[in-house]
């Protein structure tokens, strides 16, 4: 039965006033790591989409790739958090933070004291990392992990989403794409291990498998989601001959799990390769969960695969920097603000809580 976009839905136990979803967007406005009051505002100020998934947030020190993303791994981020949080919740809004520790993606001058560049394999991503105190720089060959590493990591991420529901969110989103740490486990071209975690489609997977295994213990699988960028090449990822076999092993292992939702991102809007339609819809049919579509949506194609059941939530990115109020001027077809692309990791309010309503 098609569902429209703007309906009421359901996502494990929570209730959702639409099926549009904020899609997760790094933005940049945590100096100190810490969420804040302008932070507070402008979720708050998106609260009418049915699910609002916040930026990239640290789950541990190592985490914490860029200048001024919010971390979530102490009790002053977990308070700090409250506030956006309780911003929502007070428009009957639902928020789930992405939790999202960038490996290789990082560089030494955004990371605390004692904090390491860490990832599978010691091979450095492509190109340069910003860094707000020496400018750009080339991203360093990152430690392997050692196996008490990894099994910190998971650790790690567990402790972070027992933080995250301590802090009000509705649930936690591991960013399994983009070429960040989850991902650089599944990706051949970052992971070149010859251990239980690095070689065949079961050890590849491993890792994403036992985050997700800690966080549901922690908090329940219908509070965890996970995001997937198959055929992916953000961060010097690659596709591999096996990388479809490669997604629907990982979602049948998450099956047993009971993972609340899987979040496939395709960015071929934006120039990357697409993820088939074929492969889409196994993954549709293979998951148990809730399926959240992302890429280039506009209110038409949205609802488009809602009928055609492709789906069961869409998300919308650049489109909620600039219109804070998208889910109803997406209902009445009214004409969108245009992002600014000059403004979308500076600090400040500009570009970020000034744009028109």
């Amino acid at each position: 039965m098609s569902q429209s976009l703007f309906a009421n839905a359901s996502l494990g136990k929570l209730s959702l006033t639409n099926r549009v979803v904020m899609a997760p967007m790094t933005r940049s406005r945590a100096p100190g790591n810490v969420a804040n009051e302008l932070m507070a505002r402008y979720y708050g100020e998106r609260a009418t989409a049915g699910l609002i998934v916040t930026e990239g947030t640290a789950p541990a020190p190592n985490g914490l790739g860029y200048p001024r993303i919010p971390g979530l791994f102490n009790a002053e981020q977990s308070r700090s958090w409250r506030q956006v949080t309780d911003a929502v919740h007070a428009r009957n809004g639902r928020i789930f933070v992405q939790l999202m520790h960038t490996g290789r993606v990082s560089h030494p001058e955004n990371m605390p004291a004692g904090a390491q560049v860490v990832a599978p394999s010691p091979i450095a991503a492509p190109g340069e990392m910003w860094t707000d105190s020496k400018g750009q720089q080339p991203h360093p060959v990152p430690v392997e992990m050692t196996e008490a590493q990894i099994q910190d990591a998971i650790r790690e991420f567990a402790h972070s989403a027992k933080l995250a529901i301590e802090a009000g969110f509705d649930g936690v989103e591991i960013h399994g794409a983009n070429g960040y740490l989850v991902d650089q486990f599944l990706n051949t071209a970052t992971n070149q291990r010859k251990d239980q975690w690095g070689g065949s489609i079961e050890n590849r997977i491993r890792f994403a498998v036992e985050v997700a295994r800690a966080m549901a213990k922690e908090i329940g699988p219908e509070r965890v989601g996970i995001r997937i960028s198959p055929y992916g090449v953000f961060n010097g990822t690659q596709p591999d001959p096996e990388m479809d076999a490669l997604y629907l092993k990982l979602l049948a292992e998450l099956n047993t799990l009971g993972l609340v939702y899987v979040h496939i991102v395709d960015h071929s809007s934006m120039g990357a390769p697409p993820v088939s339609a074929e492969l889409k819809l196994k993954i549709r049919s293979t998951f148990r969960g809730a399926t959240l579509l992302s890429g280039g949506y506009d209110a038409a194609r949205a609802q488009h695969d809602l009928d055609e059941n492709r789906g069961d939530l869409v998300a919308f990115g650049r489109p909620f920097i600039s219109n804070a109020n998208l889910v109803e001027k997406l209902q009445k077809g009214q004409k969108l603000n245009e992002p600014d692309f000059n403004t979308f990791y500076t600090p400040g309010e500009k570009g970020y809580t000034d744009y028109p309503a």
